[in-house]
C-alpha cells in the first residue's frame, strides 16, 4: 500500500501550483500571540473610551483615589446640564405621550374633581400628594404631548384621587366604580392590556387607592413613591420591572430657585446631631427615636409636632428644626416612604434611612451611598448615634456636596432645566415604551389587522369594551 503523504489523489484541496505546505513555525506562533496581545489592549482602550462618554460620577474613596461609578448621573462642568446613562436609555428622549382629556372619557371628570366636580386642583397640589397634579399639569405643557392616539407610545391618565378622597369628594367604593367605567371606554387600554398606560397613585396607599388595581392595572405603569405595604395588605402594588419609584412632593418655597423659605446652616451652627420630625403612629421605629431622645436630648432632637390646632408647626419653623441637625432620621411609618428623605436634601443634612423595605427614585441613576446612609431599623438605639456621631464633619460636608448636585432630580420644577424630576420621569417612561403591544383580548390576522375575540377590527370596538 502506498504511503498516504506520496498520494495526490490523497490532497484534493492542494493547489496545483505546488505540493508544498508552509510549516507553522515559532515566527508564526509568536507572531499570532503578539496580533492577539495587540488587540485585547486596543478593545480596552475602546471599551474604556466608550465607557467614558457613558456618563459616570468620579467619586472619592476614604484614601482619597478616584474610582469611576458607571451610569451614576454627572453633570457638565458648568453646573448645568444633567447627562444620563445611554445604555437602555438611548442617546436623547423621542417621547410621545397621549394625555387624556377630562371631557374625553365619562367619569374621568369625577376622579379629578369629584362627584360634583367641585373641588379645585389648587387645592391638590399642595402636600406630599401633589405629584398627582404636577405630573398631569407638566405633560399637558410638555414637547412630549401628542395629541394623536395613534402615534403615542405611552397614554397618561388624570386621576387625583388621593386628594379627591381626602378632601370627601369621592369614597372608596365610588373610586373603584368610577375607575372601571373610565378603562372600559378606552380602546387602547384594552388594546394593550395597558401596558402602555400611566397611573399616578402619589401616597403611601400606592395603587390600593383603586380597590381593583390587581384586576385592572397589573399591567399598567404606576408612578409612586410607594414600595412596599405588605406591613397591611396581602401584596405590593409595586412592581419593579413595571413601575417607577418616584419622588414626594417637596413644599415649592424649598425646591425654587433663589429665596428659600429657609436657607441651610453651617455644621458648626447646628444644635444637634440628629433630628426626627413626624408623628410615631404607634410605629415601633418612631417609639424607639422618642425614647432615644429624652435619653440623650443634646444629641437627638424629636419634638412632639402638631399638625392641627393652635399649636400646629408652621411651613417655616418645620423646615428650621429640620436643618438644626446634621443627620435627619427618616424612619417608615404607615408607609415606607416618607417625605424627609427627599427634605433633607433641601435643609442640607445628611438623610438616615430607617425603612428596611423603602424603594429609591432613579436607581439606575443613582449611588445612594454617595448621599446618605440606611441604618437597620432593629438597631435604632444607642449605637446609631454613637455611630453618627463618629464620623468626621469632613465626610458629612462631601455626602452633602454630592446631594446638593442630585436633589435637583426631587423637584418638580417647571422650566426647561434638564435635571428635574419630570425630566427623570421622562427618562424613565423612555424605558417602558413597546414596539409592539397585545393582551388577552387583541388578536392579528396575517395583513397586519389587530381584531377582538369576536374578529371586529381595532378602529370599530364601540365602547364600553370588556376589559382584559
Amino acid at each position: 500500500m502506498g504511503s498516504i503523504h506520496s498520494s495526490k489523489s490523497s490532497r484534493p484541496f492542494t493547489s496545483h501550483h505546488s505540493n508544498t505546505i508552509t510549516p507553522c513555525t515559532r515566527t508564526h506562533q509568536i507572531g499570532a500571540l503578539a496580533l492577539i496581545i495587540v488587540t485585547f489592549f486596543l478593545t480596552r482602550i475602546f471599551d474604556q473610551s466608550l465607557n467614558s462618554s457613558s456618563f459616570s460620577i468620579p467619586t472619592t474613596t476614604t484614601s482619597g483615589e478616584y474610582r469611576s461609578k458607571n451610569d451614576v448621573v454627572r453633570f457638565s462642568d458648568s453646573g448645568g446640564a444633567l447627562f444620563w446613562p445611554e445604555r437602555g436609555y438611548g442617546t436623547h428622549l423621542s417621547l410621545k405621550i397621549y394625555v387624556y382629556d377630562e371631557n374625553e372619557i365619562n367619569g374621568l371628570k369625577h376622579l379629578l374633581f369629584g362627584r360634583d366636580d367641585m373641588i379645585s386642583p389648587d387645592s391638590c397640589v399642595k402636600g406630599q400628594w401633589g405629584t398627582q397634579v404636577k405630573i398631569h399639569r407638566m405633560l399637558l405643557q410638555s414637547r412630549f404631548r401628542t395629541r394623536k392616539k395613534e402615534e403615542a407610545d405611552l397614554f397618561f391618565v388624570p386621576a387625583y384621587p388621593k386628594c379627591v378622597r381626602m378632601m370627601g369628594g369621592l369614597n372608596d367604593k365610588e373610586i373603584n366604580q368610577i375607575y372601571v367605567k373610565v378603562l372600559s371606554q378606552m380602546p387602547y387600554f384594552r388594546l394593550s392590556g395597558g401596558r402602555n398606560h400611566i397611573f399616578v397613585f402619589p401616597s403611601g396607599a400606592g395603587a390600593h387607592l383603586f380597590k381593583s388595581w390587581a384586576t385592572y392595572l397589573n399591567r399598567s405603569i404606576i408612578l409612586t413613591p410607594e414600595g412596599d405595604r405588605t406591613d397591611k395588605r396581602d401584596t405590593s402594588a409595586f412592581n419593579t420591572w413595571k413601575d417607577i419609584i418616584i419622588p414626594g412632593n417637596i413644599d415649592d418655597g424649598m425646591t425654587t430657585h433663589g429665596s428659600r423659605i429657609v436657607e441651610p446652616l453651617p455644621l458648626s451652627e447646628r444644635k444637634h446631631l440628629a433630628n426626627y420630625l413626624g408623628r410615631t403612629q404607634g410605629k415601633v421605629g418612631r417609639l424607639r427615636l422618642i425614647d432615644l431622645s429624652k435619653q440623650f436630648p443634646d444629641k437627638l432632637e424629636c419634638p412632639e409636632l402638631k399638625f392641627s390646632g393652635p399649636n400646629k408647626l408652621g411651613r417655616k419653623e418645620y423646615f428650621e428644626h429640620l436643618r438644626n441637625a446634621k443627620f435627619c432620621l427618616a424612619p417608615r411609618g404607615e408607609s415606607s416612604w416618607t417625605l424627609r428623605f427627599y427634605e433633607s436634601f433641601f435643609v442640607e443634612c445628611v438623610p438616615v434611612i430607617l425603612s428596611d423595605q423603602v424603594e429609591l427614585p432613579f436607581q439606575n441613576v443613582i449611588d445612594y451611598t454617595l448621599i446618605s446612609i440606611k441604618w437597620p431599623s432593629t438597631h435604632i438605639g444607642t449605637e446609631l448615634l454613637d455611630y453618627l456621631e463618629s464620623i468626621p464633619d469632613k465626610d458629612i460636608e462631601e455626602m452633602i456636596a454630592w446631594g446638593r448636585k442630585i436633589r435637583c432630580l426631587f423637584a418638580y420644577t417647571p422650566g426647561s432645566d434638564s435635571c428635574t424630576a419630570f425630566n427623570a420621569l421622562m427618562w424613565e417612561l423612555q424605558r417602558k415604551v413597546r414596539q409592539f403591544h397585545q393582551s388577552s383580548e387583541t388578536f392579528w390576522l396575517h395583513n397586519r389587522t389587530i381584531v377582538d375575540r369576536n374578529l371586529v377590527e381595532f378602529s370599530k370596538w364601540i365602547p364600553p369594551l370588556h376589559l382584559p
